[in-house]
């Protein structure tokens, strides 16, 4: 197989540089870990082996996220939910309908949320030395606060000399061509406090949320001893979404950089691919579901009267319509003086959030709203399930002009641009437990 030339797909602003190989029957995304470099991976012999043993059944994209390797690095490395969509637009751009995803490390929690945001468009789940969450107190294992900052620090003092990836690979040739190439790759693929900054982050990821809405059948692979990602990790991901098949072998890294180091994961991998059936019902999602209501709308009806209620309320409908199709959402239903609304992602059910306070207050209205992420049944054209009833009920927590939102939205757009207020934990009338709620910043 020869080296292809990397191209580009347009994600909202940004140019996301990808490359496929093979040409096989179906598609496979390949998520990588916290950097990648779309040239210069093609330099490293585990790479290799990889795209050309999957390359052999299937048709393989990879890609570098926002703000590393080939990829656009203007906007920033955005979100957790902003980088899963970027898999959308480079499936979008190589003419991917529908496709396996196998995320490793980092990679893993933006394959979760994908597969459960975009059920229909994921074959299978292949989620290879990766954490739904790995630095949070309410953990069974992962990594205390202290370890976290301790490793954090020193990412900056050893990037650029090839040292740190041969934290993830065990194995690697250390014979000096080697050592110069990843060396070369770790500084072409970031700077030294890019670099700290995207292992920060990746350490906030939370996507606990998404794992009930995961439909695809799943593939769980982890090795015993891995320092980085404890294999505890993998065992909650395995226990977390349905049906999902767990293999764990000896080791103490993610991969093993040794010639046929992976075989086996390589052959599991094949098997569990090419022997699943194509098609999957799908009968739960993620969704960011965003409520709104009017403040005081009885007595505001009783001093404006009815015609002209009427007219403020087409008025602020009209408005609704506008921005959630703005933010390509769906509206769910309409509820008297407010509504529900569905989204793909938290940020978009954000902006349509505050857009439509803003519009609707100029007429009028104070609008307050409330958001959640979890996951959805689907009932038709319709949705269910407890996401619904806690969106419903931090709704009714907010004050005129308000959005307040959930912990689950706060971590899913962590990195991005919005900051917020902590409001404390509640209970939810008809909701088991307490919830984190957070106040947007204007």
């Amino acid at each position: 197989m020869d080296r292809p030339a990397p191209r580009y797909a347009r994600s909202g602003d940004l140019s996301i540089a990808y490359i496929t190989y093979g040409d096989g029957p179906i598609d496979i995304v390949f998520v990588p870990g916290f950097i990648s470099h779309a040239d210069l991976l093609w330099d490293f012999p585990i790479h290799r082996a990889m795209v050309e043993r999957f390359g052999s059944f299937g048709r393989v994209i990879t890609f570098d996220k926002r703000g590393t390797g080939l990829s656009d690095r203007t906007l920033g490395l955005g979100s957790p939910a902003d980088r899963m969509d970027d898999i959308r637009a480079v499936m979008d751009a190589a003419g991917s309908e529908r496709a396996a995803l196998i995320g490793v490390s980092e990679g893993g929690p933006l394959s979760m949320l994908f597969a459960a945001t975009y059920p229909e468009r994921v074959t299978a789940l292949v989620l290879w030395g990766t954490y739904p969450a790995i630095a949070r107190p309410d953990l069974p294992a992962g990594h205390t606060p202290e370890v976290s900052e301790w490793f954090l620090d020193r990412v900056e003092e050893v990037w650029g000399n090839g040292e740190l990836l041969r934290l993830f690979v065990a194995n690697m040739p250390d014979d000096p061509e080697m050592v110069n190439a990843i060396a070369r790759f770790e500084r072409a693929c970031a700077s030294p406090r890019l670099a700290h900054e995207i292992l920060r982050l990746n350490s906030e990821i939370d996507v606990r949320a998404a794992l009930p809405a995961i439909n695809a059948p799943t593939l769980v692979l982890h090795r015993t001893g891995d320092y980085m990602i404890p294999v505890a990790l993998g065992r909650l991901l395995a226990d977390g979404i349905a049906g999902a098949r767990l293999l764990e072998r000896p080791g103490d890294f993610h991969l093993d950089g040794s010639p046929g180091g992976e075989s086996e994961f390589f052959e599991a991998i094949e098997e569990f691919l090419t022997g699943r059936r194509a098609h999957v019902e799908v009968d739960r999602v993620l969704k960011t579901v965003l409520y709104t209501d009017v403040v005081d709308s009885t007595r505001r009806a009783a001093e404006m009267g009815d015609r002209r209620w009427r007219e403020i309320l087409d008025r602020h409908d009209t408005i609704r319509d506008e921005e959630i199709r703005r933010a390509k959402g769906t509206t769910v239903k309409s509820l008297g003086d407010g509504f529900l609304a569905a989204f793909d992602g938290p940020a978009r059910a954000i902006r349509c959030a505050q857009q439509v306070i803003e519009r609707v207050d100029a007429i009028g209205l104070p609008v307050r709203a409330g958001l959640h992420a979890g996951e959805c049944e689907i009932r038709g054209d319709d949705f269910a399930g407890m996401t619904l009833h806690v969106g419903a009920r931090v709704a009714s927590l907010a004050g005129p002009g308000e959005i307040l939102v959930t912990g689950t939205v706060r971590d899913l757009v962590l990195g991005g641009d919005f900051a917020f207020e902590d409001r404390g934990r509640h209970a939810l009338k008809g909701v088991p437990g307490e919830w984190a709620v957070l106040a947007v910043r204007s």
